[in-house]
């Protein structure tokens, strides 16, 4: 079986050659036994540095002509399969046993590599997401690790607008469509992402169910679908709906994916949705919602977004909820959604 399943497996392939001078590589070499010769990675500003006490490298076959390793361990991100491959037939042409991971390189994808280790008479094996652990405790598990998305890090350049809630179906999907047409009826050209399969009606111009995706890939997905609005539409203001919440009482299973979506958007400003009298959802709070915003990103929230739905005596609701947040608060079904982007592009303007 050429899945790792202990320390002790990875010891008696020692010593070994470390692919990827990041997070991988540095868990990799800090194995309890496991010992490291060197290190390679094609980062040219990695290159000739120390990483985990060598010099990293930029050629494998350099270091396995140098050094006395047995073995070579493929610590790469997702993304970078083909440099994975390309160090692993090396690695193996050469007579050395390979460990890589599911991340790298996932061996059940690759049956040639298999076939090409025995030929050569060494060892092959991954460091696999173990969901067969999964399996044994629910019986079910996904047959391959659902993350597939590359890890990317985007600096957007048009302010991005986070509109986040106190719960499920407080009004986050609606908020972020209609300040988007109240963007598009001031003359902006607007970009807005919906996180939901429901985000079908226009001024949405990314529509996706961002639950659909591992937690790890949601942040990605944010990243990229701002930058292609900006580098593909030129958008001058972006809208990213949020979904679930933060805080959201007995409801732990989204809470993740809203924080998430959050870190993914990397907003410039907030809105902050509430369902007075939820029906049936138990929110925890504006206040504490609020905190859990500014707290995970440097985002400010500037305004509420009520949803009176379940409100019989809707007069003098909204001057409550400004007294006791000190946010200026505003029924965006009824006509609030232009004052509510008022206040973001003020804000906008002043930071």
């Amino acid at each position: 079986m050429y899945v790792v399943s202990s320390v002790e497996e990875l010891q008696d392939l020692n010593p070994f050659i470390i692919i990827g001078c990041g997070g991988g590589g540095e868990k990799f070499a800090n194995f309890e036994g496991v010992e490291s010769v060197g290190f390679v990675d094609d980062n040219p500003l990695k290159q000739g540095k120390l990483f985990c006490g060598h010099h990293v490298s930029s050629e494998l076959l350099d270091l396995i002509k140098e050094t006395d390793a047995n073995s070579v361990a493929i610590m790469l991100p997702i993304g970078a399969e083909g440099s994975a491959l390309k160090y692993a037939v090396q690695a193996i042409n050469e007579g050395k046993n390979v460990v890589t991971s599911f991340r790298s390189l996932p061996i059940s994808e690759n049956t040639s590599l298999l076939k090409f280790a025995k030929q050569k008479n060494v060892l092959i094996k991954e460091i696999s997401p173990r969901l067969d652990t999964i399996d044994k405790i629910f019986g079910v598990a996904p047959p391959n690790c659902c993350e597939i998305l590359p890890k990317i890090s985007y600096e957007h350049k048009s302010p991005v607008v986070y509109v986040g809630g106190t719960s499920q179906e407080c009004g986050k999907r609606t908020t972020t469509r209609l300040l988007g047409k109240a963007a598009v009826d001031a003359g902006m050209d607007v970009g807005v992402i919906s996180t939901d399969e429901m985000g079908l009606e226009k001024p949405a111009d990314i529509n996706f169910r961002a639950g659909s995706l591992s937690v790890m890939d949601v942040a990605s997905s944010l990243m990229g679908s701002i930058k292609y609005l900006e580098e593909e539409k030129d958008r001058d203001i972006i809208f990213v709906e949020s979904q679930a919440s933060l805080t959201e009482i007995g409801n732990p299973h989204p809470r993740g994916l809203s924080a998430a979506i959050l870190i993914g958007s990397t907003p410039d400003v907030s809105v902050l949705c509430h369902r007075p009298n939820h029906p049936f959802r138990h929110p925890k709070g504006i206040f504490e919602e609020l905190k859990a915003i500014e707290a995970i990103e440097p985002t400010k929230v500037v305004g509420l977004s009520l949803n009176l739905r379940n409100v019989s005596e809707k007069e003098g609701q909204i001057k409550i909820y400004e007294d006791k947040y000190k946010l200026p608060s505003f029924d965006v079904k009824n006509g609030g959604s232009s004052q509510l982007l008022k206040v973001i592009i003020e804000y906008l303007g002043e930071s």
